[in-house]
């Protein structure tokens, strides 16, 4: 952000004194220091005015000649995204801002481009090595120039991604000094055909200009290559272009940046893709009843949440208000779903007191053994007198109870599968059992079997103003389950999407809502009728399981 150079940088790399663009009798000094560069105006007045600019917040840096033919002076303009406070209303958001000098030190107009050129290249050096960095992450890099391959869903939200494109993003690549190929999707499933047999090698990313659907296509196709190891490697990056954009979002609320929406979120994800830093994401894979395979970036649903993402599609050309209209439609017919729930937990190790040693303590052995056949749970005669495997878990609501075993027994990981031609298959789900197999007894599952909803989800939003998983990290290896039980009133439940809006769900008390982390799970659907989603597309209705493979793709991040 500009500031006032009280301290100014003792690293000086480079000093010199230019005019200003539009009346040469205005004079700059123009200081590049390490990771920043200053900018004071020349003039006799004792208090001259001097700007700093933070090198974290350039994209690029270019040099050129000016539009007039006969000037023999040449020009390098720095471009800048700060964070300014907005016009119309509180708050800040990354704001462009421009710097342009005229180099006008010789009469030789060569001798003059070749000295801006020089400026302009040691300010994108610089500013390549100051990138907003979040403490304890480990970044990796794209490659630079970094070759983008950018697919936009036209019809994608209102129908105006591609406008979007060219409007504020296309400006900020030339910056940037990024190239990049465009590719038009042309109807459902196109970006997955199209990265499913692309060579990948002449791409250095792959950016989604859409809503959160096209990316699920993009990330399933890279996992049915043969080459998928290296395939899912390839960095995603993601700009804003449909209704929900819950990736964006996400990505957008991790970089630490003050919230955003619309135009302005955009923009955000536009810079971090410029800046050009990459970090792990987690993926889910899923398995359907018809032993079709998918792999999630971001939510499982089954009710509400669900319902509320495929009916509100006739709603799609008001754009993100759509889930509103949606939720509260649904809200006046509220449904109840029966089916059975189980999951796996997350075993968190307990903190010790300070001073104590740890020590390695056998596995507990199970109080009350449970089978279950793709979920229909039996209990197996207790032999024990008074000994009960009921306990009430960790959720908003102390009160809800559920089966669970206290072994710690988990199906052993295994390497993946190696094919005939030596390549190995898509990363093995060594936490799920087949779905017609009961689940392993370190399992918990769920007493409760009338649903308002299930949400697994993975990324901290479900839409731009839906703050679902506050502590959710791209990148934490844990599948953040929700589950509303049946009983709930409609109040209630508005007033917990509400909440959601800053993420104070969890603390509203309602006792309908339970928030486990899980590493895997397990859904089967009772009610004959109903609709899943997984990232906001609608799959086959019935049985379904999922597990979470921790840093499996990359994403272009801040």
């Amino acid at each position: 952000m500009e500031k006032d150079a009280s301290e100014p940088d003792p690293t000086l790399q480079l000093y010199g004194e230019f005019t200003d663009t539009l009346d040469d009798r205005v004079r700059y000094s123009v200081s590049l220091m390490e990771s920043v560069l200053t900018i004071q105006r020349i003039s006799s007045s004792p208090g001259r005015t001097t700007v700093v600019f933070n090198l974290t917040d350039c994209v690029g840096c270019r040099a050129h000649r000016g539009p007039d033919s006969a000037d023999i002076g040449a020009y390098f303009t720095a471009y800048f995204y700060p964070f300014k406070r907005r016009w119309m209303s509180a708050g800040v958001a990354r704001q462009r801002v421009e710097q342009c000098f005229r180099v006008a030190l010789v009469q030789d107009p060569l001798a003059n481009l070749q000295e801006a050129e020089r400026w302009a290249r040691a300010i994108r050096d610089a500013s390549v090595l100051h990138a907003p960095r979040r403490e304890g992450v480990v970044y990796a890099e794209v490659r630079r120039p970094c070759r983008v391959m950018i697919l936009v869903n036209p019809q994608s939200g209102r129908g105006q991604a591609l406008q979007l494109f060219t409007g504020h993003v296309q400006g900020m690549l030339t910056q940037a000094a990024v190239p990049y190929t465009l590719v038009i999707t042309e109807h459902q499933n196109h970006a997955r055909e199209l990265v499913r047999k692309a060579d990948l090698s002449q791409c250095d990313a792959l950016v989604i200009m859409s809503g959160d659907g096209l990316l699920f296509e993009v990330i399933n196709g890279l996992m049915e290559r043969e080459d998928w190891q290296e395939a899912i490697q390839t960095p995603l990056g993601i700009l804003p272009g449909g209704s929900g954009n819950a990736l964006a979002a996400s990505v957008h609320h991790y970089s630490q940046s003050p919230p955003a929406w619309n135009e302005e979120l955009l923009l955000s994800c536009g810079f971090m893709l410029c800046k050009g830093l990459v970090a792990s994401m987690d993926l889910v894979s899923i398995h359907l009843a018809s032993r079709q395979r998918l792999f999630s970036f971001l939510s499982l649903a089954w009710g509400f949440v669900a319902d509320v993402d495929i009916e509100s599609e006739k709603y799609r050309h008001v754009g993100a208000i759509r889930f509103l209209m949606g939720t509260l439609v649904r809200l006046a017919s509220l449904r109840v779903y029966q089916g059975r729930l189980a999951y796996l937990p997350v075993r968190e190790a307990p903190k010790l007191p300070k001073g104590s040693i740890k020590t390695n303590q056998p596995p507990s052995t199970p109080q009350h053994p449970l089978l279950c056949s793709s979920l229909p749970c039996r209990l197996i005669p207790n032999t024990s007198p008074n000994q009960n495997s009921r306990h009430n878990h960790n959720s908003t609501n102390s009160n809800h109870n559920t089966i669970t075993n206290s072994s710690n027994n988990a199906i052993t990981t295994k390497n993946p599968e190696m094919q005939s031609d030596g390549k190995t298959r898509a990363p093995e789900d060594s936490l799920l059992p087949g779905l017609d197999q009961p689940v392993p007894e370190s399992w918990t599952v769920v007493k409760e079997e009338g649903f308002v909803l299930v949400l697994a989800i993975y990324q901290s939003h479900l839409a731009e103003g839906l703050w679902t998983a506050p502590g959710a990290m791209a990148d934490d290896g844990v599948i953040h389950l929700f589950y509303v039980t049946a009983g709930i009133s409609r109040p209630a439940l508005l007033r917990l999407f509400l909440a959601m809006e800053k993420g104070g769900h969890l603390e509203c008390g309602c006792p309908h809502l339970v928030y486990e982390k899980v590493k895997a799970l397990r859904l089967e659907p009772v009610s004959p009728q109903g609709m899943i989603t997984v990232d906001g597309e609608m799959v086959e209705y019935g049985p379904v399981q999922a597990q979470i493979h921790p840093g499996l793709a990359r994403l272009i991040c801040g």
